[in-house]
């Protein structure tokens, strides 16, 4: 059996604030020692669950996060970026499951430093006019591989949104939403225990998602029109107002066009503001 891991950081056991997940934020060294153990958590409860391989993919910001040193040394690493299918990278057919480690929920809803891949540059993303953020793209991309999400670990939010997008999917809240920037916390070693038992039980009850077959639908909108301007020089790209853009096409398709929007408006937005 052949598992795949995309490591966020936000959703990592502890984690509550920008200082704990953006470098040179003061705790985000420490950080970056719960995130390789929340992974590493996961990749022993695959191997316990029957596992041959695990590739584990850093998913977050600079995507320079997980410490090898510390990583699990049965798991494969991907590190860095830019990355064509950026938070899941690496992910293909032959991959029997996916898990989501440390994820958040999307922009809009009061989960724990909750966004959509750019923080406050994306303000709503739709996949067939139904609202999303990185936890529905991602369950969506992997089920058009034909791959199931087993788990997603994450905050109480988090876990609900999963739930929304696909019920079968095995969900460990390590921390429940006060504010978006404040949580009670699971302990870190129960919560690193329920990740390593929650895996090895839902990988081994694996359940076939939908077909992710068929053309679908993304819009995104963005907090600047300028972003929307360049965008819509990229073929089959329009616009639906001034800030927002909408794309048809195969959904490993339009994930792979989606990390080169973020790149693009990486480019346009990179100048400080001027108020």
């Amino acid at each position: 059996m052949k598992v795949y891991v995309s490591a966020d950081m936000e959703g990592v056991t502890g984690l509550v604030d920008a200082e704990d997940v953006q470098p040179p934020g003061r705790d985000y060294e420490r950080s970056r020692v719960l995130m390789t153990e929340d992974v590493n958590a996961a990749v022993r409860g695959a191997y316990a669950a029957g596992a041959t391989a695990v590739l584990v993919n850093d998913a977050h910001g600079p995507m320079r996060n997980l410490l090898p040193d510390l990583l699990d040394p049965r798991a494969r690493l991907i590190k860095g970026r830019p990355k064509p299918m950026g938070m899941m990278e690496g992910l293909t057919a032959e991959y029997d499951a996916a898990l989501c480690v440390g994820f958040h929920a999307r922009a809009g809803v009061l989960g724990v430093l909750s966004h959509s891949f750019m923080g406050h540059e994306i303000e709503d993303i739709w996949l067939d006019d139904r609202v999303t953020g990185e936890i529905g793209l991602l369950q969506a991309a992997a089920a058009a591989y034909g791959v199931p999400v087993a788990l997603l670990t994450g905050d109480d939010a988090a876990c609900d949104e999963m739930k929304a997008w696909d019920p079968a999917v095995a969900t460990v809240p390590v921390k429940f939403a006060k504010d978006r920037f404040a949580a009670q916390l699971v302990p870190v070693a129960e919560a690193q225990a329920a990740i390593e038992a929650a895996t090895t039980e839902a990988l081994g009850d694996l359940t076939a998602p939908a077909s992710g077959g068929g053309l679908r639908t993304l819009a995104v909108r963005w907090q600047s029109a300028s972003v929307v301007s360049h965008l819509t020089a990229i073929p089959g790209v329009s616009r639906r107002d001034d800030r927002t853009v909408v794309v048809e096409g195969e959904m490993l398709q339009l994930y792979r066009l989606f990390n080169l929007f973020l790149r693009v408006c990486t480019a346009v937005t990179s100048n400080p503001p001027y108020c």
